[in-house]
């Protein structure tokens, strides 16, 4: 029988087998999906376009209104894009892909913070690249640069980045990303900016792109896309943009990949990008949620965990409990019945689990003090 991909033995699934949707009983505090409709001009306007007939072949990178819509958006986070520059791919994670694709070769090194979102390491992988996770501060879980400076070879490539952070919910201060930057400069790397979460900011200091400082526009890739912000994960809509050469290269995957994102949906993601009141509603939720889960959290016994600064997870330290965390995880669900995520099946992540409150304040409420029961019951 012929062979598969020997590359596919050593990517792993990341946090799958703790996502199963558990009965109803069970509150969850697992899934990084926002718990609102997606906005109804957004709806209302890829129902126009399938009405209008918009369902052929387009422009491939997606449609000029919505590069130009992307492009304007981002400067906002003072990214200079220009919008022959962007591309609108099949999610996020797609985005992230090809990115990969067009700046690495086989056996170069990745710099990835960890712990980090699985995929990047199943990503890395399936290309025959070689993630290299770089432990941040346990305190704050913010980048650690000697651990940066000690972990470069001359195979180092890139340095993969997500702030606001994805499982960790730190948001790098706009000095820490000036030294990534200076970072990069120092040893030629590639910067891909995974910014998914860069409207959900609970700091007094703002999502702050590589690309907008001195040194980081020609070498930062800027990845980002609908999901979080605006509701609308199972759309499946990113984007991407950095320096001509490399989109010219992303442009080509691209091609051979997806072709692109659903004819119809290209003028509601545009629609998207212009909503202010929807986002900022659904961004002021999560932050008083954050509020209302780290208070509860903090009353835990054995349980360490710094304020979410961003995104919509909170990551604890549950080694004071005396279990790890796969054990803490099962045992949560089974006797207390809440599931979270255990970080040790993301590399760096042992002693931790990952709690997601982008759920109701009633679910928030219930769930910690089951937990908070069931803890002080042992």
């Amino acid at each position: 029988m012929p062979q598969m991909n020997r590359s596919l033995e050593h990517v792993g699934i990341g946090f799958a087998a703790f996502l199963t949707p558990p009965g109803p009983e069970v509150i969850r505090f697992t899934v990084g999906q926002p718990d609102f409709d997606t906005p109804k001009p957004v709806v209302d306007e890829v129902k126009a376009a399938l009405d209008r007939g918009e369902t052929a072949y387009t422009r491939t990178q997606g449609s000029v209104e919505l590069c130009d819509a992307v492009a304007h958006h981002l400067t906002r986070h003072n990214i200079q894009a220009q919008a022959d520059d962007v591309l609108i791919t099949p999610g996020c994670k797609q985005a992230i892909l090809y990115g990969l694709m067009a700046t690495l070769n086989a056996g170069d090194e990745v710099l990835v913070l960890s712990p980090a979102w699985p995929s990047y390491d199943g990503m890395l992988k399936l290309l025959d690249c070689v993630p290299v996770h770089v432990p941040v501060k346990r305190e704050n879980y913010h980048p650690d640069f000697d651990a940066l400076e000690a972990a470069v070879t001359p195979k180092t490539t890139a340095l993969l980045l997500n702030s606001p952070n994805n499982p960790t919910g730190a948001v790098y201060e706009p000095e820490e990303i000036q030294r990534i930057v200076d970072f990069a400069i120092k040893h030629d790397l590639w910067i891909l900016d995974d910014m998914i979460y860069g409207t959900l900011v609970w700091t007094d200091y703002p999502y702050t792109s590589p690309a907008s400082l001195a040194g980081g526009a020609e070498r930062t890739l800027t990845i980002g896309g609908w999901s979080k912000g605006w509701a609308m994960t199972g759309w499946r809509l990113g984007w991407i943009t950095g320096p001509t050469q490399v989109m010219d290269g992303v442009k080509k995957i691209n091609v051979s990949a997806a072709t692109h994102v659903p004819t119809f949906m290209m003028p509601a993601a545009t629609v998207a990008l212009g909503l202010e009141e929807e986002t900022a509603v659904m961004a002021a939720s999560f932050k008083q949620r954050r509020n209302l889960m780290h208070s509860l959290l903090t009353e835990l016994p054995g349980i360490i965990v710094p304020k979410p600064e961003g995104a919509f997870y909170a990551f604890c330290d549950i080694t004071g409990t005396g279990m790890d965390d796969l054990e803490f995880a099962t045992r949560a669900l089974d006797e207390a019945g809440v599931q979270l995520i255990p970080g040790s099946l993301i590399e760096g992540g042992e002693g931790f689990v990952r709690i997601s409150y982008a759920a109701s304040e009633d679910d928030i409420r219930e769930g910690v003090r089951r937990l908070s029961q069931w803890l002080n019951s042992l």
